[in-house]
């Protein structure tokens, strides 16, 4: 259980719900799966596809688990972690022999952490304790529903691919899903930097995912620009090649995903949680579908505002074109409907 206390003074947030960090397009969909009756009981259902229970076994058996003896270093970082978001169990933590620099949680009944070698040669400690809090945010926000749900659907298409229509349908549920994994890692980038409260190994980490340990080699600022120049890169053609892309992609680029953890630490929505301004998971039951949803539209309309991708400005230009002649189509219904107008 989450008794110890973390190695240094960090604000803990008791009761917090992942709400106060999700982006709003992960946040909506999630609200919508949890206000579902039976959901749960279905996923519980499902997950025996995947079989949760043969997967912990492989790594009981071929990896470390992490304890007082084993990894204690990495073992105190996640007590910390789940102490910081008021998890109510410490979730098990595997060490991989694996050079690719990754991480993963796994499981929906009891989640699961593993961490890769290479990722822990790659980062020093307060950036592998970002990656570890980054982790039990995804737990907290349930995140292995839809990855579960991923699988299912994968196995789908390869029994559906002798359908004329049948493997489309799933390849355009699969892509709607891969773009929610996205913003689900951005989620749990801002659980990483609510557990690590240094927004400085934040940013370190995704310089360092992108171009290994030579941070004398690198420079923040540079980063940054460089995630300002591949947004506003090339013409139509080019915003077009970066959707596509994107496609198979499960993560934002590392240049992407150092811009938002940027900008949410500057937003205010970081400094207002650290000062004990949350949602709290009591009240996830009374969180409304509809109002994240907007939310979420919000949240696309002001993204496609700020960015200077040719390619998204021309699909908003068509978008709003179109929703101005639906609107004076909808006008003109509406003065048919009420009878001529006086004119005089």
């Amino acid at each position: 259980m989450t008794e110890n206390t973390p190695d240094r003074a960090r604000t803990r947030f008791p009761g917090i719900s992942s709400r106060a960090y999700e982006h709003p397009a992960d946040r909506s969909a999630l609200v919508a799966l949890r206000s579902l009756s039976g959901f749960d009981v279905v996923l519980r259902k499902l997950s025996g596809l995947v079989n949760e229970r043969s997967l912990r076994l492989m790594f009981l058996g071929g990896t470390v688990r992490v304890g007082e003896d084993q990894f204690r270093n990495i073992y105190d970082m996640v007590r910390d972690a789940s102490y910081v978001l008021d998890l109510p169990e410490v979730p098990e933590l595997y060490v991989r022999q694996d050079p690719t620099p990754n991480a993963m949680a796994l499981g929906s009944d009891h989640p699961f952490i593993v961490l890769n070698t290479g990722l822990i040669d790659l980062l020093d400690d307060e950036e592998l304790r970002f990656v570890v809090g980054h982790e039990v945010g995804h737990i907290l926000s349930g995140h292995a529903v839809y990855q579960t749900m991923m699988q299912i659907l994968l196995q789908m298409g390869s029994r559906l691919a002798w359908l004329p229509l049948g493997n489309i349908g799933i390849a355009a549920i699969i892509i709607g899903l891969r773009e929610w994994f996205r913003k689900a890692e951005l989620s749990s980038d801002r659980a990483g930097l609510l557990v690590g409260q240094d927004v400085d190994a934040a940013k370190r980490v995704n310089m360092k995912l992108a171009g290994g340990t030579r941070l004398g080699e690198m420079s923040g600022e540079a980063f940054l620009e460089q995630a300002r120049e591949y947004d506003a890169a090339g013409d139509v053609r080019d915003g077009l090649l970066k959707f596509l892309n994107l496609l198979g992609q499960s993560h934002p680029y590392a240049v992407i995903r150092f811009a938002e953890i940027d900008r949410w630490a500057r937003s205010g929505e970081y400094e207002r949680i650290l000062a004990g301004d949350y949602p709290r998971r009591d009240d996830d039951g009374n969180a409304s579908v509809s109002d994240e949803v907007k939310n979420a539209a919000r949240s696309y309309r002001e993204s496609w505002e700020r960015t200077a991708d040719p390619f998204v400005g021309k699909v908003r230009d068509m978008a709003d074109a179109a929703a101005g002649a639906a609107g004076g189509l909808f006008d003109r219904f509406t003065r048919r409907d009420n009878g001529p107008t006086d004119r005089n």
